[in-house]
């Protein structure tokens, strides 16, 4: 698979089909083009923010909407999630909005800090029933062989890297020989942006990677000790936001040609797509909904988002949920070459092991609930 994402072609490459919605009763739109700030090509600039295009299909109506939801008791089901983090916005909006009921679900959120692997081992484990993540943080314990399976990407977007001019950080090249300021060693934005460097020929070990708090990362480059800044949002944006001019965005994770890739996933237990895949499937179906939602009224993810603590004006919120793509759901194949694209990717930075096939992963890992 080359830079281009040559690999998806069609309908898969944006998600999921027009035919596919309707018969899965989902709602998800394509992805949409990029923007163009200061001659680098990038996407989700917070000087760009996307809209979604429309679909012009008929959306899901949830019980929220006007039509009853599903009769009956709802199936219990445990959610993992970070109500931290903004890109999770459509489990949120799940609940709120009355999409969880609406498809005979009863969710229960277990909002998870601790590591990756503590995450998965609790979803393989029956603690929780399914999680939402990130791609770049799962795929190398995924590997490693925890029983759960990935049914569909939410969206792309929301990780970013800020340079300050100042310091002579401009654009990806500048980092040679410099300072990036990350919140952990093993945080999807690191993984990133070490593996679009790669792919760029330049070494990701030529640039430092120094841990600080994650609030603190602005104060990395005001203190001389880091040239850039690498996390998620809510907070990068925050951070560019309110460095007035300080600080800009070199590059996202919708830099060129990851324009049209998931970064956040949906992970359910295999135990439950085995034993009970009416239930996998009716959760699959709800948050790509929700999905939906959040990309066509991001204000209502906004209010969701802050309703669980997100920090953020809800002006601030929406916008950032704008520069997303939470109308980019890939599932089926197309999701299974978005897993084999990143696996490979992450090889070029010793994340996934050499050995590994990537399409035989990717087959591996990911489960049709759908069909």
């Amino acid at each position: 698979m080359g830079d281009g994402n040559d690999g998806a072609q069609g309908d898969g490459a944006r998600g999921l089909s027009r035919r596919s919605l309707l018969r899965y009763g989902a709602a998800a739109g394509l992805a949409v083009p990029v923007g163009v700030i200061g001659g680098h090509g990038l996407a989700g600039s917070l000087l760009a923010p996307r809209a979604p295009e429309l679909p012009d299909f008929p959306i899901c109506r949830t019980g929220a909407d006007g039509q009853p939801a599903a009769t009956g008791p709802l199936k219990p089901i445990k959610l993992a999630w970070n109500a931290t983090g903004i890109c999770t916005a459509a489990a949120p909006v799940a609940k709120d909005y009355g999409i969880f009921a609406a498809h005979g679900l009863d969710v229960d959120f277990v909002n998870f800090g601790g590591s990756t692997e503590t995450l998965l081992e609790a979803i393989a484990t029956g603690k929780a029933d399914a999680g939402i993540g990130m791609a770049l943080r799962w795929l190398k314990p995924l590997e490693q062989g925890f029983d759960v399976r990935v049914t569909t990407g939410l969206h792309g977007g929301c990780i970013r890297l800020l340079g300050a001019p100042a310091t002579g950080v401009t654009k990806l090249e500048d980092l040679k020989g410099r300072t990036v300021a990350i919140s952990d060693q093993a945080s999807p934005a690191k993984n990133f942006f070490s593996l679009l460097l790669a792919k760029r020929g330049i070494d990701p070990d030529s640039v430092q990677w120094r841990n600080y708090p994650a609030e603190a990362l602005p104060l990395a480059i005001d203190k001389g000790e880091a040239q850039a800044l690498a996390d998620n949002d809510p907070r990068t944006w925050i951070f560019l936001k309110e460095s007035n001019g300080k600080l800009i965005e070199v590059a996202s994770n919708l830099t060129a040609e990851f324009q049209t890739r998931s970064c956040c996933i949906l992970a359910i237990r295999n135990t439950l797509i085995r034993d009970d895949k009416a239930t996998a499937t009716a959760l699959t179906r709800a948050l790509l909904e929700a999905a939906h939602r959040v990309a066509t009224r991001p204000e209502d993810g906004a209010k969701a988002f802050a309703n669980y603590g997100g920090k953020g004006s809800p002006e601030d919120l929406a916008a950032m949920l704008r520069s997303h793509t939470h109308a980019h759901n890939p599932t089926g194949a197309a999701l299974k070459q978005e897993i084999a694209d990143y696996t490979d990717e992450l090889k070029l930075v010793n994340v996934i092991k050499p050995s590994t096939n990537s399409a035989r992963f990717a087959e591996k890992v990911y489960a049709d609930v759908l069909s």
